[in-house]
């Protein structure tokens, strides 16, 4: 079977050239066609590197966008392009920044050899983020299933089959939110257990700002669900409180109030036109291998 890794990238040369490195060191002995594809979100620094260890590696290519659209656009145009461009029956996107760890990749292969079209998640299991971030993370978790029902613990790390591929790019959510739109077309995924593991260079550029809009983007995918929830929770709330109105039994409400603002404007960002003509923002295309 063919395999193409997917893989975006913004300002993380050392990150990328020690995880081909790493990737092209777990391959060994995987009797399947696995190739590579680098979305340069328009990085501000030199992406490019020579890759001496790429033997295990069917094709090696880094697509330049010319503007930075972010992440999850990223990772949407990379899927466009795989799917128009090449051939393949699985993608497996992963961050480029060693989070995603290559060593999990024979899994996914192993686990798609008999998965009968099923794509996979790799199930968040460990993370080896500081106190601090696991905490900021549970909140993601929390707030995501308050809002939608859903409990989502996976994140770009995944295996997705081609009809998979093919539902993502009919669904305009992708454009904004990847584990949500995938969460929203696909009922029935298999899992994988997934550690995080450790970023190979810099510091990572998930802030806690960062994880609230990625909450949030995600919670837009299911607005309709969120909508009632929140229906709902007003009415019982005010029917609470009615005898105890104050500021302070009102907060909840505000905060509410703000969400869901919050979450309508990022729904916005779904623009399936964009999407659609997402591979004009390619620049030059740089064939590695």
């Amino acid at each position: 079977m063919k395999y193409i890794l997917l893989i975006p990238i913004y300002n993380d040369r050392e990150s990328l050239k020690i995880l081909i490195n790493n990737i092209n060191n777990e391959l060994k002995d995987l009797n399947h066609e696995i190739s590579i594809v680098v979305i340069n979100d328009a990085s501000s620094t030199q992406i490019i590197d020579t890759y001496p260890n790429t033997e295990n590696i069917s094709s090696l290519e880094i697509i330049n966008m010319k503007e930075n659209r972010g992440h999850a656009r990223c990772i949407a145009s990379g899927l466009k392009y795989i799917f128009e461009k090449k051939e393949f029956d699985f993608v497996i996107p992963m961050d480029g920044d060693g989070e995603d760890r290559p060593e999990e990749i024979k899994n996914f292969i192993k686990l798609s050899e008999n998965s009968d079209d099923k794509s996979i998640i790799g199930e968040r299991v460990k993370r080896s983020e500081g106190i601090i971030f696991q905490l900021c993370y549970q909140f993601h978790k929390f707030l995501t299933l308050a809002f939608t029902g859903h409990s989502i613990k996976f994140g770009n790390f995944t295996c997705l089959s081609k009809s998979t591929v093919k539902k993502m790019l009919d669904e305009k959510a992708t454009w904004n939110s990847f584990s949500g739109s995938l969460k929203k077309i696909e009922k029935d995924l298999n899992k994988m257990p997934s550690i995080r593991g450790t970023r190979y260079s810099g510091p990572s550029q998930m802030s806690f700002f960062n994880l609230l809009k990625h909450s949030l983007s995600i919670i837009s995918v299911f607005r309709n669900t969120v909508l009632i929830r929140s229906a709902l929770f007003i009415v019982f709330y005010i029917l609470i409180i009615k005898s105890y109105a104050s500021i302070i039994t009102s907060l909840p409400l505000v905060f509410l109030l703000i969400m869901i603002y919050s979450i309508s404007s990022l729904a916005l960002r779904e623009n399936i036109d964009e999407f659609n003509n997402s591979l004009t923002n390619i620049h030059d295309i740089d064939k590695i291998k």
